[in-house]
């Protein structure tokens, strides 16, 4: 529970927030010492999530980092309903302050972003659940197999599909299932009241007709042991999912596989609005101290901490630079009309420069943005040459001959290519199952999907390694090396590989 003070000071944050159109779920803030702020951030900003080494291994960088002054962390925020956030104890009360405007705006984005629509909003209690559970299996299998077998989860879990969310498909595993008809018996188990009682009770009748229909289905339509699709009926990108349904595995394996796919899947929509939802928050904050709640007092402080997070380092991209200066230019392009086909084709540069329609949609604009947009779409739609030129965004290369990063491109074309290559499915490799029948042999084929940039063949080989101990029979990876279309093949003892005619690849 807050002290008092700081009780005051989030009813006043929320208000102010609230006033300003932010829309969010229950926030609850927590106070921390160091030691727990990087115990926490180290599960994922999460109390508690099942025994790995890698979570350990997270906290001692963590922890290092804040003794010798490498990192601080200001802020933690849990999408959740009630959404959890954490404060660090020690801050000055201007950072406390700035730090809750900046979770309202998190808490705003999760609650109301498209891409988080399908994210369980009780995300706490699971992680809870998956912890009890993995350790129940530790107790009867044994730390080592036990680890081992996350450890091959892990290698994988970039290997879903965060778009398969939007498409109405048939349940891919036996819990989807079990969850999909407790989800229909809990509807019409609802009792309709009021205007809408006729309506409701219609619907109701109409689910109690289809539950007892499908029961009976389901309790005498056998479910295979291995899951309910037999193999993909198309090229699939979820691959877990696919694992999952198909391969051999035992029950302990099949539960574990299961919670880090749900929680891939949790932690997706976060990768892709990165740049959207640090800049939101960034906006947000920056607009609320400003205009609200910070005196003279306190300015020089909130400038020099904000400052310290906006900062852009040669070479890298600072999502929160990035995103708050795209909102901030969204709002003033759409207050002053700057968009549409007359801006386009106008030419003259003095025109241009003073163009001002008095159209005053910026802030209308903003919230539209935040609802319907992923990175790599925010970046397509909205990135302009004459943002790059006024905010000096270039793209840089590591120069040996310097010692240093420099310059390689002012071009607008080649640094939005550049920056949306990189946003594309987080930077990883797009991966998808092909055929689970390949060569008539049960071997399991995979396709990467080849847009200039090849595969590290060790971490390639590697993870083949990790799907044939799932899979138990040869898998094979259809790739590009050095521009040439090559089959990697495994077979659990030895790795080969073989050129393939070039129509064999897409791309």
């Amino acid at each position: 529970m807050l002290p008092p003070y700081l009780q005051e000071m989030q009813t006043q944050v929320e208000a102010v927030a609230r006033t300003a159109g932010l829309d969010f779920f229950e926030t609850r803030f927590i106070l921390v010492d160091t030691k727990t702020i990087n115990e926490v951030a180290a599960y994922g900003g999460f109390p508690s999530r099942y025994p790995h080494w890698r979570f350990g291994m997270e906290y001692d960088r963590l922890a290092k980092g804040s003794r010798y002054g490498l990192s601080k962390i200001y802020e933690l925020v849990i999408n959740n309903d009630p959404c959890y956030a954490y404060l660090l104890e020690g801050n000055n009360l201007v950072d406390q302050k700035m730090v809750m405007a900046h979770v309202m705006a998190h808490n705003d984005f999760f609650k109301n972003n498209v891409y988080f629509k399908f994210t369980n909003r009780k995300m706490i209690d699971e992680m809870a659940n998956h912890a009890v559970k993995v350790q129940k299996i530790i107790d009867r299998i044994g730390i080592e197999s036990v680890e081992n077998f996350i450890d091959i989860c892990h290698s994988m879990d970039n290997l879903i599909d965060p778009y398969s969310l939007f498409i109405a498909r048939p349940p891919a595993t036996r819990k989807e299932l079990e969850d999909l008809i407790e989800e229909a018996r809990l509807a019409a188990a609802d009792t309709p009241v009021g205007p809408e009682a006729e309506k409701k009770g219609a619907v109701r009748s109409y689910m109690k007709g289809f539950l007892a229909g499908d029961r009976k289905n389901v309790a005498e339509t056998p479910v295979p042991s291995v899951g309910l699709r037999k193999e993909p009926i198309n090229p699939t990108r979820d691959v877990l999912g696919f694992l999952l349904n198909c391969a051999p595995l035992e029950d302990w394996q099949r539960t574990i596989l299961e919670i880090v796919r749900e929680e891939a899947y949790y932690f997706a929509p976060q990768a892709m609005t990165k740049i959207m939802n640090e800049g939101w928050a960034t906006f947000w904050h920056s607009r609320l101290m400003t205009h609200h709640l910070i005196d003279a007092s306190e300015v020089i402080q909130f400038a020099h901490t904000t400052s310290g997070v906006t900062a852009q380092a040669p070479g890298q991209l600072n999502p929160y630079k990035m995103g708050v200066e795209l909102f901030r230019d969204i709002e003033h392009r759409w207050n002053r009309g700057m968009h549409g086909k007359a801006w386009r084709d106008c030419d003259d540069y003095e025109k241009k420069k003073h163009w001002d329609t008095g159209a005053g949609e910026g802030l209308q604009k903003i919230f539209e943005v935040r609802r319907m947009f992923n990175d790599v779409t925010f970046i397509d739609e909205f990135l302009t040459p004459e943002f790059l030129t006024e905010r000096l965004f270039y793209t840089y290369d590591y120069s040996r001959s310097k010692n240093e990063y420099v310059i390689s491109s002012r071009e607008f074309s080649e640094i939005k290519s550049r920056l949306l290559f990189q946003l594309t499915n987080g930077g990883h490799p797009i991966i998808a199952v092909t055929d689970s029948d390949y060569v008539n042999r049960g071997e399991l084929l995979l396709e990467h999907k080849h847009y200039g940039v090849d595969l590290e063949v060790p971490y390639a080989k590697s993870t083949l390694e990790n799907l044939f101990t799932i899979w138990k029979k040869p898998v094979n990876l259809v790739t590009k090396v050095k521009d040439h279309p090559m089959l990697l093949s495994f077979d659990g003892s030895e790795h080969t590989s073989r050129e393939l005619p070039v129509s064999a690849v897409g791309g």
